[in-house]
């Protein structure tokens, strides 16, 4: 199996690029008529989260949508899919940033109980805790 990397994935998505957004279609359009998958690290995936809101300003609705689109795609494979899946279900009604909702999701998938942090915007999220 081989990896996405985040530039292969904004590429693939934004078509900044003309030339590198084909070149990652075409690869991507390969590898699913080969029936082969492309794993999407979860790093990957918060980079991602970051790159489109920061670079690209896009919205919270946007993003989910397309993180929903490319986990339809039979090509692609999540790392963790459940988390992933726990993005897409608390995204569109929390207002913790989308990258933190993901660390949550993470840190539930790992075992933990609570992740502690000093960003009060992400201890609105219930496995947040908020040091003082």
């Amino acid at each position: 199996m081989i990896a996405v990397d985040t530039n292969i994935l904004i590429r693939f998505l934004v078509r900044d690029d003309e030339r590198q957004a084909e070149i990652a279609r075409r690869h991507i359009k390969q590898a699913e008529a080969r029936r082969e998958r492309l794993k999407i690290p979860l790093l990957v995936v918060l980079e991602a989260i970051w790159v489109l809101e920061s670079a690209y300003d896009k919205a919270r609705p946007e993003i989910l949508e397309a993180i929903r689109d490319m986990r339809q795609m039979p090509v692609f494979e999540f790392e963790d899919d459940q988390v992933v899946e726990g993005l897409l279900d608390d995204g569109p009604g929390s207002k913790a940033d989308l990258s933190d909702i993901l660390i949550a999701h993470a840190a539930i998938a790992a075992g933990c109980d609570a992740v502690i942090t000093f960003d009060k915007a992400a201890a609105k999220h219930p496995i947040f805790s908020l040091l003082k």
